[in-house]
């Protein structure tokens, strides 16, 4: 889970990582309060889960509450990169001397973990990683030893902070590990961290991105899930525990085991190539042991879709057994069409291929109810071109 920046200023303040005060605000009008209350000039930032804000005219200065509320009338509502601004964060302005770079994340590469850090920070980090990267040092840190005063030191050496800030620094980053083990993160970022004209060290900026798969270790993480910024459909799937994901395609695809589905969602564009262009408009894995439930509760999500026009459901038959997935496919296409409420959204032609365990069972289920949407397909290749055929049928039909 990636958090906004002012969730992760609040997790760096709880482990002591210095951070200047704020105030998150919604309306325009509590953007002026909050910039009495601080005082002085301000920064309004629009706090969304991308990056660019400065370059969209999402970060301002504010000289007084006046302009600080105009600032922030004129961000909220703003589209960045396809995120809308909900709200906006109001800091006081820093007198910066220099900007560095702080990160933790983790190496799958190396299986373990690496701290970043760099003197040219305030800055995109991969194009400095492109066009210097000796100005990007990069440190293995043993997850068992962890960082200690001694690992903070080598990374802030190696790294070449200057001498007058580099205790500082190495405090900051001690307690930017706290941040990444305490909260069971998979990155921790600062950028800039910053040195004032007074001598602090201050994190302007974080991002931070939660492991999901820790969350029953931290139940007060779930305060930090914002409805706003979350696909209602992933939002949908997460809480019927299906492995989700939305694109930006037509054809809706529905698997069992993530290597399966990559590959379906690979067969599929090729296959649009030659009907105009359709491509995967998701990735849906119902699992290994997927029953008809969970069947179901698939074909819910993805025919509730609205860019989706056909739907490729590609199932091999293991621990989930074909007449399983059949018998679900049969009673979501039932529930869904008594549901009135949909109208057309669930009348979406769907092609079948199924193989393995029990596929002529799973085959006769679907053969015997007869449904005049579902298409069946003995294989992959002939499965994804006769949905992507069919959704470009339905996309041009609705243009």
């Amino acid at each position: 889970m990636d958090l906004y920046e002012y969730q992760a200023r609040d997790l760096f303040g709880a482990h002591g990582v210095p951070v200047l005060p704020g105030r998150v605000v919604t309306t325009s009008e509590q953007a002026g309060a909050a910039a009495v209350e601080l005082g002085g000039t301000v920064v309004v930032k629009a706090q969304v889960k991308t990056g660019g804000r400065g370059k969209a005219g999402g970060v301002q200065l504010a000289d007084t509450p006046q302009e600080a509320q105009r600032e922030a009338a004129a961000i909220l509502g703003m589209d960045i990169k396809g995120h809308t601004v909900h709200r906006v964060l109001v800091t006081p302005a820093c007198d910066i001397a220099q900007e560095y770079y702080l990160s933790f994340i983790l190496d799958r590469t190396h299986r373990t973990f690496l701290a970043m850090a760099s003197v040219q920070g305030g800055m995109d980090i991969e194009e400095v990683a492109a066009t210097a990267p000796e100005a990007l040092a990069k440190v293995p840190v043993d997850p068992v030893v962890g960082v200690d005063a001694r690992k903070a030191t080598e990374i802030v050496q190696a790294a070449g902070f200057p001498a007058e800030v580099a205790q500082a620094a190495a405090d900051a980053v001690r307690r930017l590990w706290d941040v990444f083990v305490a909260e069971d993160a998979t990155l921790v970022e600062v950028n800039p961290l910053v040195r004032d004209a007074q001598g602090s060290i201050i994190a302007l900026d974080g991002k931070v991105t939660l492991d999901d798969n820790a969350g029953f270790r931290h139940p007060d993480h779930a305060q930090l899930i914002d409805p706003t910024g979350q696909d209602p459909l992933e939002a949908r799937a997460k809480a019927r525990n299906l492995n989700y994901v939305k694109l930006n395609g037509q054809v809706g695809i529905i698997g069992n085991g993530a290597g399966l589905v990559m590959s379906t969602l690979d067969v599929v564009a090729y296959a649009g190539q030659a009907h105009g262009g359709m491509k995967p408009a998701n990735f849906l894995d119902i699992g290994g042991g997927a029953n008809a439930q969970v069947m179901a509760d698939g074909l819910d999500i993805v025919l509730g879709d609205p860019d989706v026009h056909a739907v490729f459901v590609n199932v091999f038959g293991g621990i989930t057994a074909c007449d399983q997935v059949a018998t679900g496919i049969v009673q979501a296409l039932d529930l869904l069409g008594k549901d009135t409420s949909l109208g057309e959204t669930a009348a979406k032609p769907l092609v079948v291929r199924l193989d393995g365990n029990n596929v002529a069972e799973g085959r006769r289920i679907l053969a015997h109810a007869a449904h005049p949407l579902v298409t069946m397909v003995d294989t992959m290749d002939a499965a994804a071109d006769k949905a992507a055929e069919l959704a470009a049928l339905t996309f041009v039909r609705g243009a």
